[in-house]
């Protein structure tokens, strides 16, 4: 037995002790390991009625979502889009965005979506990194489009608008933003009038394994990469997923998360398919249309980050909402972090209880984690640092040293590998950097983390944020989460600077919820809560800058913290 079948025995021991009761071991197919397309066929088959999408008052039954992901399919074929050719996407959530996925898959083209906050350089790196023959736009982000295509290899673009797919009267809460009156857009095609004239006859030229979509890192490290995911990835993690769902009882699901970002498309994309049951889509957050669409639509599930978790309770109305039919309610830890507190007041006001949702990243699909079942006596909470839980079925962590790649005892810091069937197949053209990544079929994360003498999986962050203060190492994501347990703090970034006698010190950018907070109040809380070398320099911000899904942009930071430097 090697070294790494010997650690992961002892781990899966390790796992059998805590697993929480009733929970696979195994993954589950609800339908089969099938595409994910067919898993659509199926539902318009089976329940052609049924709702498939309800979006502000829209209903799409399965039945039309599928004849309406054929007709896409169509028209890329008879625009020339083959098999294994890209299609970029450049949309907001909308009913069209699932259209336009279902449709590509359907032709065995390969989608790239894209984030509809892209400047024109942005969208244009990626559609001649994708060689993208064909690009869908939104009216409102014609122009952005139109600017970046040239030099690229896109052939068409289509267009679309908000206004066509919401209905006359909205049943919740409608932003001035989305109910925009639609544009003409030049230079496009029509996209639904174009959908509408195809034939809705069957395709299915997709299959498990070939290259389905590019979901492209965001950047943090050089410029962007396509990561290459297959079909089969996604109805793992859609699967694997439902498998650690705590009750198998029908649900109604709500999205906001933008689907352009793999933890959007697992939410709204993938993991309704998996059970064919309604998904209530918006194209934002809406803290009025959120609750609003929990009363109206009883929804079940939801995914909401911390912020906006306290954001809602915050509200003067929010006790004037039915919220009883909410039964899992996941959290994001983003800028303020999940604690006993938060999670205290959301049960005594909803009866539900939050979660933190999981560890993953764009290359494994993300989600590759669960925490529930963990919550009893805040035991999830209680453990230091980050908890993630532990992993889905077939899912494996070893925890390596960064250096020699050599397996490190439990309770030791090092690089999180994993090996997942949903691993993505490698770096859209760049062999070297996938070859570099992934080792023994284990990709190396980058992230830094602890596997605990109970099995759980434990993430402090990513290697290049780590700060050496006096020789001892210093995780940002400790500092924001204890920085986030003040109640006059909103959000928190932490990086480092250089000094000559501690080698670096840990900057935390702080905005602040009480315009009344000091540093001074917060380097006296922060006294009884770090340890002495971990304390950082205070310096509050009005707002933090942030990625489209809501992280904060620490290379952003680090500027600042730079900046500074160059003019003292």
């Amino acid at each position: 037995m090697t070294d790494a079948e010997a650690y992961l025995a002892d781990l899966a021991g390790m796992h059998a002790k805590v697993w929480p009761s009733g929970f696979a071991r195994e993954v589950q197919y609800p339908q089969g390991e099938v595409t994910l397309t067919r898993h659509l066929a199926h539902w318009a088959e089976t329940t052609p009625e049924a709702p498939a999408l309800i979006y502000y008052g829209t209903r799409i039954s399965w039945a039309r979502l599928d004849a309406d992901a054929n007709r896409f399919a169509a028209l890329l074929t008879v625009r020339g889009i083959a098999k294994g050719e890209r299609v970029a996407v450049f949309l907001p959530n909308c009913p069209q965005f699932h259209v336009v996925f279902y449709g590509i898959l359907k032709a065995g083209a390969v989608h790239v979506p894209v984030s509809p906050l892209s400047t024109p350089d942005e969208l244009a790196y990626v559609l001649k990194d994708a060689d993208a023959k064909c690009l869908v736009t939104l009216d409102s982000l014609a122009a952005v489009a139109l600017a970046a295509i040239p030099g690229t290899m896109v052939q068409e673009v289509f267009s679309t608008a908000l206004a066509e797919m919401l209905p006359e009267a909205p049943e919740i809460n409608c932003p001035a933003s989305v109910a925009s009156i639609a544009k003409p857009c030049p230079g496009t095609t029509a996209l639904l009038p174009a959908i509408a004239a195809m034939p809705a006859d069957r395709i299915e030229a997709g299959d498990l394994d070939s290259p389905a979509a590019l979901n492209y890192t965001g950047g943090t490290t050089g410029m962007p990469k396509g990561c290459v995911h297959t079909q089969r990835d996604m109805v793992f993690t859609g699967a694997a997923n439902w498998s650690v769902t705590a009750g198998k009882e029908p649900s109604i699901s709500l999205s906001f998360f933008p689907e352009f970002w793999i933890a959007g498309e697992n939410a709204a994309l993938i993991f309704p398919l998996m059970t064919g049951e309604p998904l209530v889509l918006m194209t934002r957050w809406d803290p009025l249309g959120v609750l609003q669409a929990v009363e109206r639509y009883r929804v079940t599930t939801v995914a909401l980050v911390v912020d906006g978790a306290v954001e809602l309770m915050n509200r003067a109305d929010f006790g004037d909402y039915d919220l009883s039919s909410l039964r899992r309610v996941r959290v994001v830890s983003f800028i303020r972090k999940l604690d006993a507190d938060i999670r205290a007041a959301w049960k005594a006001r909803t009866g539900t209880v939050l979660a933190e949702a999981a560890w993953g990243m764009t290359e494994t699909h993300t989600s590759n984690t669960f925490t529930t079942g963990m919550q009893d006596d805040d035991f999830d909470l209680k453990q230091q640092p980050v908890f993630v839980g532990l992993p889905l079925p077939h899912t494996e962590f070893v925890i390596r040293d960064f250096e020699t790649g050599a397996i490190l005892p439990f309770g030791q810091e090092g690089e999180i590998t994993v090996r997942t069937p949903a691993m993505f197949k490698g770096y859209w053209k760049r062999p070297d950097a996938t070859a570099e990544a992934i080792r023994d079929g284990f990709l190396h994360t980058g992230d830094i983390g602890v596997i605990d003498e109970m099995g759980y999986l434990h993430y402090l962050g990513r290697r290049k944020e780590m700060l050496k203060v006096r020789g001892m190492s210093v995780f940002p994501a400790e500092i924001e989460a204890v920085l986030g347990k003040h109640p006059g703090v909103k959000g928190s970034g932490v990086v480092g600077r250089g000094d000559p006698h501690a080698g670096q010190v840990p900057v935390a950018f702080v905005q602040p919820a009480d315009p009344m907070l000091t540093a001074g109040d917060l380097d006296h809380w922060l006294a009884g809560k770090l340890s002495k070398y971990k304390l950082p320099e205070i310096r509050f911000v009005e707002a933090l800058p942030m990625t489209a899904t809501g992280k904060v942009r620490k290379a952003e930071l680090q500027e600042w913290v730079n900046e500074k430097e160059e003019t003292t």
